[in-house]
């Protein structure tokens, strides 16, 4: 196929190229013969397989199933791209690389490639679909198993803000403040915003577990049973890996504490650059110095809301993050643009 392309590039077309288009046919139509959909991928618009490309055009216009779809999926053009214009040449094959085919339903990553695309084809932007790329955030922080499942089992990525609040469930870690700032944000935003709470019981002292009942029935009072979640309620105690990815996975921490002797929690969040919300005290002062965002521990849960929500409003960084991941990962794309292209009745240009 390399020794072939170079002769392309050159303008020349072979005995050699027939021979491996017709060969290819062969294989697509055996390939193919129980498929519903083909998402050809670059295919019809780059030139580094031509003998692929028509291949796949042969097959298209004497072979193709009446029920079969073809999606043509564009991320590059060689006919406008100007590191390809010495490779392009009048006439067969290259002329399959800007004409639009028929029967086919043409995508983009990007309107920016749409409109090229369009020019190129002569097309309107209506028969032209964007579909961007995406990223798997789950991959990409190479989460543990643990961390999967959290995100899994209480439907994380559908958030639209996650607050975590690392700490064993004692008093004075003030984690009812939480819940109750937790319930103001959701009603001032109209957010869906989650709160995880990573620790279980303090082991020193009984009354915690009367705290932790205490917490779930002011869970239950606030409405929060699916926003407040409890990793310990889950049977789970994260590991230190596990918390990692919680700091990368959350948009701010939220720490009410009324008493620490430092607070670890606010250097974790500054490695992961989290925006942080916590308790005016002073040992927490002493560590968030400038950088962190302070409040009240026993204040207004409608007013540190707000200001927590002030916060995120104008950090950059939390819109961006936020689109992402709403718009951008391979779940919500293939979910909200790829399915629905598939399920439409009528797929193909007349």
């Amino acid at each position: 196929m390399l020794a072939i392309k170079e002769q392309l590039d050159r303008g020349d077309v072979k005995q050699d190229f027939a021979a491996l288009r017709d060969r290819l046919l062969s294989l697509l139509s055996n390939a193919l013969i129980r498929s519903d959909v083909l998402i050809a991928h670059n295919i019809l618009t780059l030139h580094k397989n031509l003998a692929l490309t028509a291949a796949l055009y042969d097959y298209l216009t004497t072979r193709l199933p009446g029920h079969m779809t073809i999606l043509a999926w564009h991320h590059d053009l060689a006919w406008d791209d100007p590191r390809y214009a010495s490779d392009m040449h009048n006439g067969y094959p290259w002329d399959l690389l800007r004409t639009p085919w028929p029967g086919v339903r043409h995508v983009t990553v990007s309107a920016a490639q749409q409109a090229r695309l369009a020019a190129l084809y002569g097309l309107p932007l209506e028969r032209i679909e964007v579909v961007p790329p995406g990223v798997d955030p789950a991959q990409f922080f190479r989460w543990t198993a643990v961390a999967r499942r959290i995100v899994d089992e209480l439907h994380l990525m559908e958030a639209g803000v996650l607050f975590l609040l690392p700490a064993r469930l004692t008093r004075r870690k003030n984690i009812e403040m939480a819940l109750r700032i937790l319930a103001a944000f959701r009603a001032q935003t109209r957010l869906d915003a989650r709160l995880i709470v990573t620790g279980p019981p303090g082991p020193h002292n009984p009354a915690n577990a009367a705290y932790l009942t205490s917490l779930l029935e002011l869970q239950r009072d606030l409405s929060l049973q699916d926003a407040a979640h409890f990793l310990y309620e889950m049977g789970i105690t994260p590991d230190d890996d596990t918390m990692a990815d919680l700091y990368h996975l959350t948009d701010a921490l939220v720490f009410p504490s009324d008493r620490e002797g430092f607070g670890i929690p606010l250097l974790e969040a500054g490695l992961a650059r989290l925006p942080v919300f916590c308790a005016d005290i002073p040992p927490l002062r002493e560590t968030g110095q400038g950088a962190a965002h302070f409040f009240d521990p026993h204040g207004d849960p409608d007013y540190i809301a707000a200001h927590i929500a002030n916060g995120l409003d104008h950090d950059t960084a939390f819109h961006l993050r936020r689109r992402v991941l709403s718009q951008y990962t391979w779940k919500s794309i293939v979910k909200e643009r790829v399915i629905p292209l598939l399920q439409r009745s009528t797929f193909r240009d007349e």
